[in-house]
């Protein structure tokens, strides 16, 4: 590694993918699902409780916590209508590869009836990456369900895996002549612990029972979708993208502590490459904190420098997970997620080039990544949070719907057209 004060060039492997994600549902604006809905409900609560939930310093920084319309996704970014715009800026930025989601209940708004002026939609979201020298990523679920399906019981419904794999299927066979890399679910973790280990998030289940039958149903319908879409060509790339979390013991030579990293490791990242069966052509891992445990469940990290949310920057823990899925699997790892809330662009410069550092001396050392994709492209709806978290290499004028390229953007546009970083 470079010493301190003392700058260098690392170079990335030829073909390397320098991509942004996106999801849906998070900058598309105007979804009808059960996300939708839930908002609407819970607009005033969230508001409400924002002053037992944040430090006094996130209140003063972000007073728009406490309006309810914080928390109601409306129109979002309107990349639904201006999604040419948006790929014109990623295309600007010296991106090779663009991630986006499918909204679920766009394609399937009734139950077996879908509907072909949206996957047309897509099919010209996808051509229009393409035309710009992107590669794109489709991830068929981020989150949201259509609302016959929530009706139904959502994920805990039985026939959910058949549910999920007949939508995948319809997706593949009009959108696989144009798109190869194919991203079934994402944060399936984080669907368990939210919804229904916390139950902050629809359906607002505190059930470990239930968690682990979701668990199943999303593992499973992974796996029956991987087959249909196997089934339709060869060629198409298919995974999962995992929240991958770094778990520290507390204390090094504690063995309650790191019995408690072993247990949290094993339910919070690898049991789903166990329930998948290897029906995998890589793993798309996504990375933001880390977590130091303290027997019997508590969390004691450093601190030190700290995102708008809270969350501790440690860069080096990618490292770690990276080598640690290297021992475990044989699949090429692609980085679908990595970023951070930074409203005034202080801390996202030096976080893309110190993550980056780490995932170059990983490749070193023989892990083979092939792709970094920064979260997000734009500032976006942050969930049961709203829009105060700021995530995007471009800035959202919310009221005016102006983007504005934020300096870090252009620092990781040099990045991209170079393959390479200069520490």
């Amino acid at each position: 590694m470079p010493m301190e004060g003392k700058e260098r060039k690392i170079e990335f492997p030829k073909g390397f993918l320098w991509g942004a994600a996106t999801s849906a549902h998070q900058v598309e604006g105007g979804n009808v699902n059960d996300w939708s809905e839930w908002e609407k409900k819970n607009a005033e609560h969230l508001a409400s409780e924002a002053k037992n939930k944040w430090q006094e310093w996130q209140q003063e920084k972000f007073p728009e916590m406490f309006d309810p319309q914080n928390y109601v996704s409306g129109r979002a970014c309107d990349h639904y209508n201006r999604y040419e715009e948006d790929l014109d800026i990623a295309k600007s930025l010296g991106l090779n590869a663009f991630r986006i989601s499918i909204e679920w209940s766009r394609i399937e708004p009734e139950e077996g009836k879908f509907d072909e002026r949206e996957i047309e939609h897509y099919r010209k979201v996808i051509q229009a990456i393409r035309e710009r020298g992107m590669e794109p990523f489709v991830c068929l679920w981020h989150y949201t369900l259509p609302l016959w399906l929530a009706e139904k019981k959502g994920i805990l419904n039985k026939r959910f895996p058949e549910y999920f794999a007949r939508y995948s299927r319809y997706i593949v066979k009009n959108l696989g002549d144009i798109c190869k890399f194919w991203v079934t679910l994402n944060e399936p973790s984080v669907v368990i612990s939210h919804s229904y280990i916390e139950g902050i998030r629809p359906p607002e289940k505190k059930n470990l029972w239930l968690a682990w039958r979701v668990y199943k149903k999303m593992m499973g319908a992974h796996n029956l979708s991987y087959r249909y879409i196997k089934e339709i060509s060869e060629k198409n790339q298919i995974g999962f993208a995992n929240h991958i979390k770094y778990f520290e013991p507390y204390g090094r030579n504690s063995t309650l502590d790191s019995l408690v990293v072993r247990v949290a490791g094993y339910f919070g990242n690898w049991i789903f490459y166990g329930l998948s069966k290897n029906k995998n052509d890589f793993i798309a891992l996504q990375y933001y904190f880390r977590f130091r445990l303290k027997f019997p469940r508590r969390m004691i990290n450093e601190n030190k420098e700290l995102t708008d949310l809270g969350w501790e920057v440690f860069p080096k823990g990618i490292y770690y997970l990276l080598k640690e899925i290297n021992k475990r699997y044989s699949f090429p790892i692609y980085i679908l997620e990595n970023g951070l809330a930074d409203a005034k662009d202080k801390k996202r410069e030096k976080f893309i080039k110190d993550h980056l550092r780490w995932i170059h001396k990983a490749i070193q050392e023989g892990v083979d990544v092939r792709g970094y994709f920064h979260w997000s492209l734009l500032d976006n709806f942050e969930w049961d949070k709203g829009f105060w978290p700021r995530f995007g290499l471009v800035e959202m004028d919310y009221k005016t719907l102006e983007r504005k390229i934020r300096p870090s953007a252009w620092e990781y546009a040099k990045i991209c057209k170079e393959n390479a970083v200069n520490l």
